[in-house]
């Protein structure tokens, strides 16, 4: 029988993570043939424990040494506190008889955070919305207040949630509104950068700068405008009221010839006068008819009904533009082809490859009596697509196919409007489970701003890039 003795000097280590302890394992064979032995780490700690030497080889009644090494990184993984572990002794003669002594690390627990502000620099009127992603790097929970500051106070900060608990290797998004507290009504915009704030218990707070810029109600050229139109009305007033056009009669010359001519004959009166014929300035009837239009001729002045004009489709020859990244959809491949991916490019109105139309092929047949609509392109006719019919999950891709008007398909769309955004709407698959239309990638983390980013369908958020705005190319702006 092979017997063997072990002893962990210590049993019990601590380790920084990112530095590393050592423990001996003397162990003496004390039986009565020759042996090799192998050791394997095991426990939570073996990913980052390393023996040396691997392999010993002892004689009867002989003593040997081997050293664990424990080296744990310093990320999230590395978790902070006590840790068992064990060396499995593995004789190569018996391994049936393998033994396993114990002991114990301690992980020393460190926080790392960091925070990023996404934009950097938001701009709007009456508020800005940006977004604080504070990740957690450390080996234990983070807990910690959010707050903001500028200086003069010319900022009001709504903070949601104000105080948060991450754990190790994961962030959390927090919402901010920003709202100045005066107005600028004409003028030029005003810049004015503020402070988030990330406070822990015991350590300095952890700041992250941004630049709110809050432009005037009127901008300058328009003020410019209106004075100079102010001015040009009071010039017209003034050389309206000091023109005097001359009036030119002839009352005088009639009654100076009728006074002439009023020599005393046997006729007991002068002729009358004639008629009162019509003033020579005064206009003729026209072949159109009368001024008010009431003429035989029935033209002219406006008697009959003009056609009115065609209303215009606010869907159709439109470009969708991201709500996040202000980036258009296009065929990815200039021309566009089925089968081809879709994908996001910097906006251009001319490129007819950014126009789509929004053709409705059932009304009302959508959630809360929404037309369901398919999405052709109007430079190469096929309509946005997922693969195979029927429902697709999150993150299918986005492609351009022969359109079918099937609603046993998955081209069909609804659109919904979001409330209080200004125009912005999410793009539902009406097959998918209402997911919505998305451009690939994480908006927090900077992922999809990239020309060519293809198109997919993921969960509809309106804080990622699931938002669109559906504009003619002549009304970019939101």
């Amino acid at each position: 029988m092979v017997s063997l003795w072990t002893s962990l000097e210590p049993a019990s280590t601590t380790v920084d993570p990112g530095g590393s302890a050592t423990v001996r394992l003397r162990l003496r064979n004390t039986g009565d043939v020759v042996d090799e032995y192998r050791f394997v780490p095991v426990g939570a700690l073996s990913p980052w424990t390393t023996v040396e030497p691997q392999t010993l080889r002892l004689y009867p009644g002989t003593t040997g040494t081997v050293e664990l090494t424990f080296a744990p990184p310093r990320t999230p993984d590395a978790a902070a506190g006590p840790h068992a572990y064990g060396v499995q002794i593995i004789p190569t003669e018996h391994p049936e008889a393998t033994t396993v002594p114990e002991g114990n690390v301690t992980v020393t627990p460190f926080s790392e955070v960091r925070a990023e502000l996404v934009p950097q620099t938001v701009k709007g009127r009456f508020r800005g919305r940006p977004k604080l992603a504070v990740d957690n790097f450390g080996n234990v929970k983070l807990t910690a207040s959010i707050s903001g500051s500028d200086n003069g106070d010319q900022l009001s900060y709504d903070i949601h949630p104000a105080n948060v608990q991450i754990e190790p290797g994961r962030a959390a998004f927090i919402k901010t509104t920003l709202k100045p507290r005066q107005t600028i009504w004409a003028g030029a915009k005003e810049t004015r950068p503020f402070t988030l704030a990330v406070q822990r218990s015991g350590a300095e707070p952890l700041p992250v700068q941004g630049t709110y810029e809050q432009p005037g109600m009127m901008p300058r050229w328009l003020g410019v405008l209106f004075s100079v139109l102010v001015a040009l009305t009071i010039a017209f007033v003034m050389i309206w009221i000091s023109y005097k056009p001359p009036v030119n009669t002839r009352a005088q010359d009639r009654t100076e010839e009728a006074a002439a001519s009023s020599v005393p004959t046997p006729e007991p009166s002068a002729p009358k006068p004639p008629a009162a014929s019509k003033p020579a300035d005064e206009p003729t009837q026209q072949p159109g008819g009368d001024g008010d239009g009431n003429g035989a001729g029935g033209g002219g002045g406006g008697g009959g009904d003009k056609p009115k004009p065609k209303p215009v489709d606010p869907f159709a020859g439109v470009l969708l533009r991201n709500g996040t990244t202000q980036k258009c959809a296009a065929p990815k491949e200039p021309g566009g082809k089925a089968g081809e991916r879709a994908a996001q490019f910097p906006c251009d109105g001319a490129n007819n490859g950014q126009l789509w139309d929004l053709e409705t092929v059932f009304e009302g047949k959508g959630p809360n009596n929404a037309n369901l609509v398919q999405i052709r392109n109007t430079m190469d006719g096929l309509c946005l697509d997922l693969p195979e019919t029927g429902p697709q999950p999150a993150t299918s891709p986005i492609s351009e196919a022969a359109c079918t008007r099937k609603m046993d398909d998955n081209q069909l769309w609804w659109v919904e409007k979001r409330p209080n955004t200004n125009g912005i709407h999410w793009i539902h698959n009406y097959a998918s489970s209402n997911l919505c239309l998305d451009v690939a990638g994480y908006a927090a983390k900077g992922e999809d701003k990239a020309d060519g980013t293809n198109l997919t369908l993921f969960d509809c958020s309106d804080d990622d890039d699931q938002t669109w705005f559906i504009v003619k190319p002549d009304a970019q702006q939101p």
